[in-house]
């Protein structure tokens, strides 16, 4: 496996707060970073640049507060679209670097446009993979690092098990592997290394906290929803992802008998319901999340399970 030095020496727990669109806050990123684990922040729902700014440079602050009383904080990852033309996309990088970011994480399009930029700002680039062909991709492009979405990972996640996806990636690729999808206890962080996984990149599970900037109601779902209350379709936007059930019935949609598009759309939904901000996406995780707490009280809770989980004894033969 491959951590670099400079996030592993900052990391309390093997995790990375996901960034997510709509549920990241700079209030978020923070605690986590704080109570040491990655924190994250996604430019997919600013406004402007100036956006941008404030919260990198809230978590930037709340970092440096807590390392001035002596605490160590953890790696900020940022999320920024390769979609942006490259004068844009520079410019958000160069704000994440000059605020203490680690790591950038592309999600879309071919990594190795963008990667000589990411080199360049001196920041680490991992790219989402959810199959092993854009595995193979992303290694050729030279990244540092792979998000690894497996089955039952929220948003757009892939449809293979863990049990196969990390092995088959780590015999392909020497760099930072962070297993995502489906993680909600620490137990599951500990699986992930076990497979061959440096990280694990949880996302659902931290929506469900006090500080991610979602409607009460979508946390509650969160809270009252099961495995089998997650739909994996492209029945919302034409594209593959985990949806809540319940969120799809609330906007007057059956999740058992959704429309397929023929392509990318979402002209098939109610009038003026937009995925994200109206139909909500969870993993099958949700299954494993009873309360709303503090990031702080999560993070404690995820460190005591994981360690746990590393104090079960190797299986021996009487």
């Amino acid at each position: 496996m491959a951590l670099p030095e400079s996030l592993r020496s900052r990391l309390a727990l093997p995790v990375v707060c996901a960034p997510m669109f709509l549920a990241s806050s700079p209030e978020l990123a923070a605690a986590c970073m704080v109570s040491g684990i990655a924190g994250s922040l996604t430019m997919n729902h600013c406004r402007d640049l100036a956006e941008w700014q404030a919260q990198l440079a809230h978590v930037s602050q709340a970092a440096a507060r807590h390392e001035a009383s002596g605490g160590m904080a953890g790696p900020l990852f940022v999320n920024i679209a390769t979609t942006l033309p490259e004068a844009d996309f520079r410019a958000h990088l160069d704000l994440a670097a000059s605020h203490g970011a680690q790591v950038v994480v592309t999600s879309v399009g071919n990594p190795s446009a963008v990667r000589p930029m990411i080199a360049d700002a001196g920041l680490l680039h991992f790219h989402d993979v959810t199959a092993i062909r854009f595995a193979e991709k992303a290694a050729a492009a030279g990244v540092d690092g792979m998000v690894a979405i497996g089955a039952g990972g929220g948003g757009h996640a892939g449809t293979i098990s863990h049990l196969a996806l990390i092995p088959a990636i780590r015999s392909l690729f020497s760099g930072t592997i962070a297993m995502a999808g489906a993680i909600s206890t620490g137990a599951a962080v500990r699986a992930g290394e076990v497979l061959g996984a440096d990280l694990a990149y949880m996302g659902t599970r931290f929506i469900a906290t006090r500080e991610a900037s979602v409607p009460d109601t979508y946390k509650a779902m969160l809270v009252a929803g099961g495995v089998e209350d997650v739909v994996y379709t492209r029945g919302v936007n034409g594209l593959p992802a985990s949806w809540l059930k319940e969120s799809l019935r609330a906007i007057g949609l059956d999740p058992d008998n959704l429309f397929i598009p023929a392509g990318r759309s979402t002209d098939h939904l109610p009038p003026g319901k937009t995925p994200w901000r109206d139909i909500w996406s969870g993993g099958q995780g949700t299954g494993l999340i009873a309360d709303i707490p503090a990031a702080a009280d999560l993070i404690a809770r995820l460190k005591g399970e994981y360690a746990a989980a590393c104090a079960i004894p190797a299986w021996s033969q009487p």
